[in-house]
């Protein structure tokens, strides 16, 4: 398939891009029948921007002033996504909680990776919180899932896959890190290729009733 015809992704993160290598590299190989767009970060020195460069994608930055409203923030970080026409975006390592203002332009087309089982965990250091648990006796596995994010709730979405993954003893906090993220990038890839799969393409999505006639 010519490359101008893959589904394509706009992958939004906030740190190392770990998750958005494994992305990159599937595309690459062919393992995932996509071509990543955009990379967008809101944070400048996120070292995602520079893998990014490195594969010939283009990285944007789009950072939030402390005065600058969340939703005012939304709208144009929408405005900046659509104009690349995804198929799909793709959380991968985005620390902020997205409103309506963002996620009404992207109907059931915005993925999130969260680094623990469906329910458990919700929000930011989910895997220290989970191996804390552990240690506490509390639970004897975590996992990871990929879920839609339809509105505002935290890691709560309809969940499109997960894994789970259990505890070793006397794993250090670190291993079990590595043990997590290595989890992550396999099931990220594996479940965006299903939903590429299943889900037919309909670029220009971003196209709801609010923005008709408006050109992206």
């Amino acid at each position: 398939m010519p490359q101008s015809d893959l589904p394509k992704l706009v992958v939004l993160i906030s740190g190392t891009g770990s998750n958005l290598k494994a992305i990159l590299d599937a595309c690459a190989s062919g393992e995932l029948p996509a071509t990543v767009a955009a990379v967008i970060s809101n944070k400048s020195d996120a070292y995602g921007l520079e893998r990014a460069r490195q594969a010939g994608v283009p990285a944007v930055v789009l950072e939030k002033s402390k005065e600058q409203d969340r939703r005012a923030y939304d709208a144009g970080l929408a405005e900046t996504v659509a104009a690349y026409r995804p198929d799909w975006v793709v959380l991968a390592g985005w620390m902020r909680i997205l409103t309506s203002a963002f996620l009404d332009r992207f109907p059931d087309r915005v993925i999130n990776l969260h680094p623990a089982l469906p329910g458990t965990f919700p929000g930011t250091h989910a895997i220290e919180r989970a191996y804390e648990a552990w240690q506490n006796g509390e639970i004897e596995k975590t996992g990871v899932m990929v879920h839609l994010v339809p509105d505002e709730g935290v890691d709560v979405g309809p969940v499109l896959g997960f894994e789970e993954i259990c505890f070793q003893s006397g794993e250090s906090i670190e291993q079990f890190e590595n043990r997590v993220h290595k989890l992550e990038h396999e099931l990220l890839v594996r479940t965006i290729k299903t939903v590429l799969n299943t889900t037919p393409i309909n670029r220009g999505q971003a196209d709801t009733k609010e923005h008709e006639g408006k050109p992206l």
